[in-house]
This record gives structure tokens, sequence and C-alpha cells, in this order.
């Protein structure tokens, strides 16, 4: 193996290693030279190389989001790291562990004219879990900053130590961060010339920092909540975005068998039982002007559990109607999103039910009976709402998600197709992710992309027409194995745009909201060596979907054709059928 004679790039990869990162997202540049060479030198390091730094940072966040675990994204000086913004903020508020090392010039020849050079301290401040601004080694100098600044051989080595020493301390700090918050963080490396020169040992032997967690107990308030829990009949479970296999089974069973409790989960949350309400829309939103039913709805106790929430209208209804008492359970971090929050159990959740349910008693309540009848009622009108309406996007996502294989990851774009997919159940064997950090749509098939280049499964993602044009360059790689699909829907525009509040079918809406184009897949299919199919009806689309998962040679691009201008209709009636008498 080789390493890099600079003792910063050394430490960097030692301490990478040694806390378990060993999946190295790489983009091209001449700053980040030591990194580059010596992390793709090491046996223990899985280095790839994506040319597009927006889209290197949302394969990082897919690989760690899939592992469950640190992994690097590296990039050059200057606006290269500005690119990794998304990606990001996505993981800060989705608590995904991405490391973001960014090589930077050396504090002399920042805002002096210099070339691909900005100033990137601080500038991922507001959505990291830690910052480490690392110094330049004296040891490795240019020639100009040597001239001007003589130092004895001694001072020389004394200097250098202390800025070793320094450097060990912040990098094992933000290591650290990342595994004990979840999250984000950044590591800004200064590097001076010569870039280049590599040794056949290293040369510097860091000092690894064990990590430490710590999960606070809080007994008392877990006994306390217990007891009101246990005399209320009206108990509401919210599970927003979480990975698979989060919650142990034997605790969501005990949810699902309790008269006193409904539980609510949306697509993201992994967390599928048939006595759960996994389609939060379809219950809701045809209540949501009904006061008498809302006065049904409104629970006494409210626990939520996971990220964050898709669903608007429950979002809305449960800040109206709040509840009496509203209780957070994450490891991590909290949001009011009810504006009502009472408490936040900052711990494992599998952990405060086994605490909790050692003091609760069970009641008897008709509150789950009813909304099961609501719930029973809904799905009957679906179904025949669903065998009377013309090929749209929602007969398309029927289809879609009624055909997808067992033991699959899949992922889901943002705007429509998360909201079309919380319309349906999904097999409750497939792992189901959408970045809902920030619900962006700039890198869905990125994501999805990082997570198959890491997956022992095979995966999938649906997304929109506007999102995957948007990140079209992640295809731009040399790592999508053979078993990738993509499902892309495409209306030619923003059909979320239609749905919302608007005046549609003006100019100002075509070019400025809904965005029209006749654009396809076909050439950028082409282009990137994947297979290329095409459905324009019911018809088309089941016959496709009958061998599109099968094994190929080549990764495979579905392009599903739907009527632009019929697609919102079919959508905004479908909600008014459920209130239509029988």
């Amino acid at each position: 193996m080789k390493y890099s004679k600079i003792p910063l790039a050394q430490t960097l990869v030692s301490l990478c290693i040694a806390k378990g990162i060993n999946h190295v997202v790489i983009s091209p540049g001449s700053r980040n030279a030591p990194l580059t060479l010596s992390f793709s030198e090491q046996e223990n390091i899985h280095a790839y190389s994506i040319v597009d730094e927006r889209c290197a940072a949302f394969v990082a966040l897919g690989m760690a989001q899939q592992l469950g675990k640190p992994v690097a994204v590296i990039c050059t000086s200057g606006s290269a790291m500005l690119n990794y913004y998304p990606a990001i903020a996505e993981a800060y508020y989705s608590n995904i562990p991405v490391v973001v090392i960014s090589a930077d010039r050396p504090e002399y020849l920042i805002d002096v004219g210099d070339g691909q050079t900005i100033r990137q301290k601080h500038v991922f401040k507001n959505h990291i879990n830690y910052e480490a601004n690392l110094k330049q080694d004296i040891t490795h100098k240019s020639t100009i900053l040597a001239e001007t600044h003589q130092l004895s051989a001694e001072m020389e080595r004394e200097l250098q130590q202390k800025i070793q020493a320094y450097n060990e301390k912040e990098i094992n700090i933000a290591l650290n961060t990342a595994v004990e918050k979840n999250g984000p963080v950044h590591i800004n490396a200064p590097f001076d010339e010569p870039l280049y020169t590599m040794l056949d040992a290293p040369t510097v032997f860091p000092e690894v920092q064990p990590l430490v967690l710590d999960e606070h107990i809080e007994h008392d308030n877990i006994a306390k909540a217990a007891a009101i829990w246990s005399t209320s009949t009206r108990k509401m479970v919210l599970v927003g975005t979480l990975p698979p296999h989060t919650i142990s089974k034997k605790y969501w069973e005990m949810l699902a068998n309790d008269p006193s409790v409904i539980v609510f989960t949306e697509t993201t949350s992994n967390l599928r039982d048939e006595k759960f309400f996994n389609k939060i829309d379809q219950i809701i939103l045809p209540i949501e002007k009904n006061e008498e039913m809302l006065e049904e709805f409104q629970p006494e106790i409210l626990i939520t559990l996971g990220g964050m929430i898709v669903s608007k209208k429950i979002k809305a209804i449960l800040r109206k109607r709040q509840p009496k008492h509203h209780w957070h359970i994450h490891e991590n971090r909290v949001f009011d999103t009810f504006f009502c929050l009472e408490h936040f159990f900052q711990m494992n959740p599998n952990h405060f039910f086994e605490l909790f349910f050692e003091h609760t008693t069970p009641i008897e309540s008709s509150y789950k009976a009813f909304w099961n009848s609501v719930k029973k009622d809904r799905e009957a009108k679906h179904d025949i709402y669903l065998n009377q309406i013309e090929f749209t996007d929602l007969k398309a996502f029927e289809a879609i998600l009624g055909t997808l294989p067992s033991n699959i990851i899949l992922h889901l774009g943002n705007s429509s197709t998360v909201r079309y997919a919380q319309l349906f159940e999904i097999d409750s064997s497939i792992e189901l992710f959408c970045n809902r950090g920030t619900s962006g749509i700039d890198g869905s098939t990125s994501t999805a992309i990082g997570t198959a280049m890491v997956a022992q499964k095979q995966t999938v993602i649906i997304t929109g027409d506007l999102s995957f044009f948007y990140d079209s360059n992640a295809l731009w790689n040399n790592y999508i194995p053979k078993n990738f699909r993509i499902i892309l829907v495409n209306n030619n525009g923003g059909g979320i745009f239609r749905i919302l509040p608007g005046n549609k079918n003006t100019a100002n809406f075509d070019t400025y909201f809904e965005t029209i184009h006749p654009h396809t897949a076909k050439q950028l299919a082409e282009m990137y060596h994947f297979e290329y199919l095409t459905a324009s009806d019911t018809a088309s689309l089941q016959t496709v979907l009958k061998t599109f998962y099968d094994e190929s040679e080549q990764p495979k691009l579905l392009e599903v054709f739907t009527p632009r201008t019929a697609n919102d209709v079919t959508l905004i009636d479908y909600f008014k059928f459920f209130n239509e008498k029988k």
C-alpha cells in the first residue's frame, strides 16, 4: 500500500479506517489528490469515483442510509464542496451519517486571488453536527511560506507535534459525532503543494479516541406517561420515516391489538400491519371539514416515532385538534410538529416500550373499532373507484405497487410519487426509503444508486419526470448493478402543481410551475447503457412489469407515460368519491 507524504492525509485515512469507515466517494480534483491517492490505495477501503459532486454526496447518503454507518465523501477545494449542500441538508434532517472531507487551500492563499479558492470554513454550519477545521502541517509548506517563516529544526518539530495533536483530536471528535448524533459532519483539510508525493510506509500513527454512547433513561417520566396512558381511551401512534426493522415486532403487535389505540403509519415508516392504518390520507382527507368526525378523531394522547411526516393533512388536523399529551420518542432529535409537544424521550424506541409497557394496564375503548369501520369503508370505495377510471397516474401506481417483487429495496421520489404511494398497500417485506428530510427532488436517483451499490438486494426507484431529469447525472458512473431498476412516471411536467391550489392551464402556470416539457428518457438510457422500455396504458404496463425485474445484462429503465391534464382530476375525484353515499 502507498501513503501520502503529507501527515494530515495519513491521519485522516488512518482514523477513518479505525472508526469503521470503509466506503469513500471521491470526486476528481487536484487539491484532494493526497486523500484520493491515500484512500484508493488502502485495501480496507472501497473507493468510488463520482464526477458530479452533487450526485456524489447523494450517492454517499444512499450508502450510509443502507449500511447504517458513516460514509465519507471527498472533494477538491473551491465551489466543489458547495454542491454537497443539498445532500448534507438531507442527511441532517434524516439522521444519516455522511462525513464530508473537503480539501482546502492553505490559509495564506485564501482571499488573495488564488484560483479555485473560496472561504470553506463554516459553509455547512447550519446543517452539520460538528465542524473540524484542521491545520496545515508545518512540515509540508510551500517554498513561499518557508522563505517568510524561518524556524529552527526544533521549533518546527514542536510546532508540528502541536498541529498533529490538534488535528487528531478534531478528527476523532468529528468521526465520533457522526456516529453519536447519527448525522453529517464536515472536516476541512488544508493542503499545500506538492500534493502527489507518496511513501511506502506511514510516518504518523494517530491515537484513536473511543466512541462513548450513553442513553439517558427517564424512569420517573416513563412511569408517569404510562399512568396517563392506562387511563386514556383515545390514543394515537403516528409513525414517520424510520429505517427498516427499527421497532421490534413484540411492541408493534401490542399496539396493534390495543382497542384504545390507532396506529397511523406512513409509507416511509417501514412498519406495515393489517391492523394499522397504513393509508393516512385515505382515512382523513374526507373528514377534514366534518366537525363531528374530527371530534371522534382527536386523540387524548399522541405518541410520535421516527422522522418527517409526509401527510400535510394529518399535520393540519392535529395542529387544530391537538392532543392533551404529545410525546416523541427518538434517539437523536425531536420536532414540535403539532405545536403541543409535552415530552421528548431521547432514547431507543424499543427500550422505551420495554420500560413503558411494564407500567401500563389495558382499558376498554371503542376508539379503534370506530376507525376500523371507517377504514373498511374507505378500502371498499378505493377498489370501486380504481376499477372504473381510465389510465392515469393513479392507475399506473396501482399496477406498479401491486406487482413489486418481495424482499426488494424500494426508493420513492418526492412530490407526487411518495404521495401516490401513500394510497396503496405495499408488501411488508419491502424495505422503503425516500429523501423526506428536506423533501427535495434533487438527489432521489443518486441516493437510490448509492443504495444499490452496497445493497444485498435488488434496488428499485419510482420517480417522476422532473426529479429524474434534474438528477440525470446520477447515471454517470461505473457502479450501477445490473439488477437496478428505474420506473419513471412521465406526465410531461410537475404534476404535483396541478393538485395544489393555483390557476391551472395558463401560460404562466405552464411555464413557471408545472414546467411542461416534451422530453423522454430514451436517449439517456441509451447513453448510460440501460435497457429501455415503455408503457402508456394499463395493458402495456402490466405486460412489461411481468418480466421487468428478471435478471438482465443491463440495468433497466421503464418509462410510463400518463396523461398530463387528466391526472389531477382523477386524484381530486378520488377523494370526493369517499364522501359519496353508497
